[in-house]
């Protein structure tokens, strides 16, 4: 892989995916942009990065999705470029549909579908004029199938597929990139940081995440597919690959594994 002297936007850079993300392309004399909501850890995972990138910290919120396109022309002013977008941020939900008020519905959404496509449509006529982008959207193998208690969140995943495999065929011959990833299991806080039915945060690691791929290594696998300009990728278990082909060729016997299936 070779993303020397690429600039890069990582949105959610502050943990996770996005923190191992950024530690990763930091090694290889990248130019990055880090965002997420929490200042104070962007700026402990800017002095975890390797000191041959050139790194700059915008704080953002993607619920707040109407202040993007002003983020964007700020991002733009960094480096005089973006090359990549790393769309990364997101949040989880652990709950019945039933038990779940239509707010955290809405914020569930306004986060990991609205605030995403946002940015990236803000920043998609600075790909356009100069003729080369790559958008990468960390979605998730429940955007290619459902689960129990999550049935905002994987709506939410659902709505990205649509949305970038819709903008990926309208941007080609602009020479821009769409890959979309879709991890099983990592071993991160999103199961902590999940919103229960009220809105509060779960407060607990389930066991699936618990013994996920580690962020690192997922951040290896999903870079490989990024430098590939690969379209979609699932990085996941046996078990989770299993289902997206299940649910694809063999819908109604899915229909009847997933009702018993232990999803946390």
């Amino acid at each position: 892989m070779d993303f020397k002297n690429k600039v890069i936007w990582i949105t959610g850079a502050s943990s996770g995916i996005g923190k191992s993300t950024a530690l990763e392309l930091s090694k290889m004399s990248t130019k990055l942009i880090l965002s997420s909501r929490n200042i104070t850890e962007l700026e402990k995972v800017k002095n975890e990065c390797d000191p041959s990138s050139e790194i700059k910290i915008i704080p953002l919120d993607l619920e707040d999705y109407t202040s993007l396109p002003l983020i964007v022309e700020t991002a733009i002013s960094q480096f005089g470029k973006i090359d990549i977008l790393y769309n990364s941020s997101g949040i989880s939900q652990r709950s019945k549909a039933i038990d779940t008020n239509i707010e955290v519905d809405r914020k569930i959404m306004a986060i990991n579908y609205f605030g995403t496509i946002a940015l990236s449509k803000a920043l998609l006529p600075h790909f356009i004029a100069q003729k080369s982008g790559q958008f990468v959207v960390i979605t998730s193998v429940v955007g290619k199938f459902a689960t129990p208690v999550r049935s905002s969140y994987s709506a939410s995943k659902h709505a990205l597929h649509g949305f970038f495999d819709s903008l990926r065929s309208e941007i080609y011959q602009h020479n821009i990139k769409v890959t979309l990833i879709c991890p099983g299991y990592v071993k991160t806080n999103i199961s902590l940081n999940a919103l229960t039915g009220t809105g509060a945060a779960q407060n607990k690691m389930d066991t699936a995440t618990k013994n996920g791929y580690s962020p690192e290594h997922f951040s290896i696998l999903a870079l490989k597919a990024v430098y590939q300009e690969k379209n979609e990728v699932y990085i996941a278990g046996f078990r989770e690959k299993s289902a997206i082909y299940l649910k694809r060729f063999f819908p109604k016997l899915f229909a009847k594994i997933v009702r018993k299936m232990a999803v946390t």
